[in-house]
């Protein structure tokens, strides 16, 4: 396919939400969600990359009773805020960190990570719990004057997309076609598997904006040997990747959470793949979108932006792959 994609980058902001359910959470990264959440801010500025930042709602209270009395969540959902996270305000609120992010200079999208994590794939989530978490979540946003029309599902289990449409949210990260790690090298570079995903608009009328790669999908020991035999293989994957959006239509989205910078070497990873963007940008068509954007292209391309319409969505209304191009855009 001719033409010229787009590169998205989202980021799932959460703090301690992001493993509060968890027997044990993993310590460094726990501790590292204010620090990378800054050190993300600043590199994405240092670059005037915009991002989709999908933020758990509770983040932007001050302070609650750790209860939640009046949500609908199975019992002891919040009972580490109540007991072991009792004095790490620093984990469970972060109307610091909103601040720091609608102030940038960068024209970020405010998109919603959920109000507490809650899998909206679980089998034990039901309707009313994910309508609640929803409905929870832009209640807050409202009240810091912003608008959602992006969702991010937590830990990307996809569920109860009809209560986002109900909510009058517009688009969603679906899940990657290509695999983590490994296997998403072996996908990349054995198979020759592109990295370019194609939105849809689904039966509810949300446009789903897949993943492509989670840039920190290669951890641990054999990240280490890769950078001393080879390189930094998220690096060269994600160069791929935009090389890729370069040369077709489609979109090239990655996505991180800001709690993966744990080392020195996390970020640097993040100020290589983006300086690449950068310079990608300034020498081709290429054009950088947050998911809204994407979103919003596709509608207009297809006739369904629902802000025209009260209609609501067409359930028979499925939109081909062929039909995303690239969009204007800084």
């Amino acid at each position: 396919m001719d033409g010229v994609g787009s590169v998205v980058i989202s980021l799932d902001a959460e703090l301690g939400w992001g493993f509060h359910d968890m027997a044990e959470p993993p310590a460094d990264r726990v501790e590292a969600g204010r620090r990378g959440w800054q050190a993300c801010l600043d590199i994405l500025e240092e670059f005037e990359i915009p991002a989709t930042w999908a933020v758990v709602g509770h983040l932007q209270l001050e302070s609650c009773d750790g209860r939640h009395g009046d949500h609908p969540a199975p019992e002891g959902w919040f009972r580490r805020e109540r007991t072991t996270w009792r004095n790490r305000e620093d984990l469970r609120f972060g109307p610091d960190l909103l601040e720091a992010l609608l102030a940038s200079d960068i024209d970020h999208e405010f998109a919603s990570h959920s109000f507490s994590h809650v899998l909206f794939g679980a089998p034990e989530t039901n309707r009313e719990l994910a309508a609640a978490e929803l409905e929870r979540a832009l209640e807050l946003a409202e009240a810091w004057g912003q608008r959602v029309d992006s969702f991010v599902y937590p830990r990307n289990d996809v569920g109860h997309r009809d209560v986002l449409a109900e909510y009058g949210v517009r688009a969603y990260r679906g899940r990657s076609p290509t695999r983590d790690g490994v296997g998403g090298l072996i996908d990349t570079f054995v198979w020759n598997r592109s990295l370019i995903v194609y939105p849809t608009v689904d039966e509810y009328g949300l446009v789903n904006v897949p993943a492509s790669l989670f840039i920190f999908g290669f951890e641990g020991p054999a990240r280490t040997a890769a950078e001393i035999v080879w390189a930094d293989p998220m690096v060269v994957q994600a160069r791929r990747g935009i090389d890729e959006a370069t040369r077709q239509d489609g979109v090239f989205h990655m996505w991180l959470h800001p709690n993966n910078l744990t080392h020195p070497r996390d970020a640097r990873r993040l100020r290589a793949i983006l300086s690449y963007l950068d310079r990608m940008r300034a020498d081709t068509d290429l054009t950088i979108a947050t998911m809204a954007e994407i979103a919003a292209d596709l509608r207009t391309r297809r006739g369904t932006d629902r802000a025209s319409s009260d209609d609501g969505p067409d359930p028979d209304h499925e939109v081909d792959a062929t039909d995303f191009g690239s969009i204007s855009r800084r």
